[in-house]
């Protein structure tokens, strides 16, 4: 009896032990990911809304509405000029838009 009470204290032993191993690799793992992680909006450049009323109509820049859709159809206030495409899919159409371009995306 002395024996199998051993051996199970171990086993329960090792599989604690496995446990605790496997939550550590996944706390690394989730803090590299965390520390690799693109930069957020609060990274991206701004543009005041005076520089870009300044500009609008000049060729050199490109208004993108990436508000969700029904946002963008339920309200009067537009940029002129600006074009609205999906926030969810800029892989569809973000080569519409030359590089040499100032891309200003608006959202609110």
């Amino acid at each position: 009896p002395y024996c199998l009470i051993y051996k199970e204290m171990r086993r329960e032993s090792e599989m604690r032990n496995r446990t605790q191993s496997i939550l550590w690799i996944l706390a690394v793992v989730l803090l590299a990911w965390t520390v690799t992680a693109p930069a957020g909006a609060s990274d991206a450049p701004r543009m005041p809304k005076e520089e870009l009323r300044a500009k609008l109509g000049s060729p050199d820049i490109v208004i993108i509405d990436v508000r969700a859709q029904t946002d963008w159809l339920l309200t009067k206030q537009k940029i002129k000029g600006a074009v609205r495409e999906n926030p969810r899919q800029p892989e569809k159409w973000i080569d519409r838009y030359s590089k040499d371009k100032t891309i200003v995306l608006y959202c609110a």
